[in-house]
């Protein structure tokens, strides 16, 4: 495409005729993909032969963090973007925005990159009028791994190794993108009972992570037996994914054309406990929530997320829907074998931190209803389907992970092995509205909105 066919993307962005899925580079090339209203999947691809291109982000807020990514990554200018500051080159002087006010005595807390908890590494910039959080800046990449750089040249299992390591809370949802891109590039499909295997994991991926979320926040909140309710519920989840699929967190087990590992009739046993005791447990602990006026004292009202923003952004998962943008993959975009289930997908308008939370609850209950149809329906036969022969293809994927929608792009060269990469996590749309959500607020309830979030950082620095 031309230049000026890139400026009429951005102008369309701006005006909310699509929403931006990821944009990354290769050497010389600009790439992103887009949704229009339709939920249609596309992409875009502008050469650069001078290293330079005009810049999304000068029209369109949400892209400015990816394509000040691929300017450290790639090399490439986006012209025009009002934020050029390095991404990943930590050892630059990182001059961060300027907040003035007249009469105001601002003062700055800076909290990170290493933190009182065994959690990854980001720097958070508060400037505070007293208690009340006037800007909050986010800065991220201290675990920068290299990995758009270690994809060229490998093979495709090596490839899905990779995928399903960048960030290990959602290895399924990773997992599942990069094979589902794969087998369009290649043209493959799995059989149906691997489809059914890798929804299961998901919804065991979504189960363990919700689960540790909902109690996450109420501990943030001084609420701490929730946290050990839900730990141990969370434990029991990874347990039984272990004793059904040979990996607590599932890890390898999603491969191009089908699964690694398969269940058999013990491990149906143990689902259908799980889901039963799983229901049984996790009401009592919602109705303890409910009934708990200090805890929601804490979360109704704090760090709302306005939904015209959320919008604009794209924002996926637990973060949109609790900000009424209802978009799930699952539903928007079905994908075997959700376009055969009955689920529903909650969405909230209030956007603050119960809003989050309470669409978690509702996501676990969904969960487990589709747990239960899976084993009901699950198909017999193979768990995988050999790969076409070798060949030059491009393919590109959108996954429901339990932050949101995962989005995988492949190009294969002629003999079949990795020419490019790109994986992008939901997170890149999210921590700026983190940003956005915490003004205001005080700082002290700063954890509360974090964990209500609960975005990657491994995800991101990528």
């Amino acid at each position: 495409m031309s230049g000026q066919a890139w400026h009429t993307t951005a102008a369309a962005l701006a005006a909310g005729h699509c929403t931006l899925v990821s944009l990354w580079g290769e050497a010389e090339r600009i790439h992103a993909a887009l949704l229009d209203r339709n939920h249609v999947l596309q992409h875009l691809s502008l050469p650069c032969p001078d290293g330079r291109y005009p810049a999304l982000g000068g029209l369109y807020a949400p892209a400015v963090l990816l394509e000040r990514a691929a300017a450290d990554l790639w090399r490439l200018t986006p012209e025009g973007l009002p934020d050029a500051r390095p991404w990943l080159r930590h050892e630059a002087a990182y001059p961060f925005l300027p907040v003035e006010s007249e009469g105001a005595q601002l003062h700055v807390v800076p909290v990170g990159p290493v933190h009182a908890g065994i959690i990854e590494p980001g720097h958070f910039r508060f400037t505070c009028d007293g208690e009340t959080v006037v800007r909050l800046e986010i800065r991220l990449g201290y675990a920068h791994k290299g990995v758009h750089h270690l994809w060229p040249g490998a093979s495709v299992a090596r490839g899905a190794q990779l995928a399903g390591r960048l960030s290990g809370d959602s290895t399924v949802a990773y997992s599942w993108a990069f094979a589902a891109a794969v087998e369009q590039a290649l043209g493959a499909t799995p059989p149906p009972r691997a489809l059914f295997l890798r929804a299961l994991m998901a919804e065991l991926e979504r189960l363990a992570n919700h689960l540790g979320d909902v109690g996450g926040i109420c501990n943030d909140a001084a609420f701490a037996i929730m946290l050990a309710h839900c730990a141990v519920l969370r434990e029991q989840v990874l347990r039984t994914a272990e004793a059904c699929f040979g990996h607590r967190l599932m890890m390898d087990r999603i491969l191009p054309g089908g699964v690694a590992a398969d269940l058999d009739a013990a491990g149906t046993v143990r689902l259908r406990a799980l889901a039963q005791e799983m229901r049984l447990r996790f009401q009592p602990l919602v109705a303890l929530y409910e009934k708990t006026a200090s805890i929601q004292d804490r979360t109704l009202g704090t760090g709302i997320l306005q939904p015209e923003l959320a919008a604009r952004f794209g924002a996926g998962g637990v973060i949109g829907r609790a900000s009424g943008r209802g978009f799930d993959t699952r539903r928007a975009r079905p994908y075997a074998p959700y376009d055969e289930l009955d689920f529903t997908v909650p969405v909230m308008t209030q956007g603050d931190v119960h809003a989050r939370l309470w669409i978690r609850v509702q996501e676990v209950e969904q969960s487990l209803h589709l747990i239960e149809q899976m084993l009901a329906q699950l198909p017999a036969g193979p768990i995988a389907a050999p790969l076409p022969a070798p060949g030059a293809g491009e393919g590109m994927a959108l996954i429901e992970g339990f932050r949101g929608d995962v989005f995988a792009w492949v190009r294969l060269d002629a003999a079949g092995r990795l020419a490019a990469c790109h994986l992008r996590d939901p997170s890149w749309f999210q921590w700026p509205l983190l940003e956005a959500a915490i003004e205001g607020n005080i700082i002290a309830d700063f954890p509360l909105c974090n964990k209500s979030f609960n975005c990657a950082y491994s995800g991101v620095d990528l």
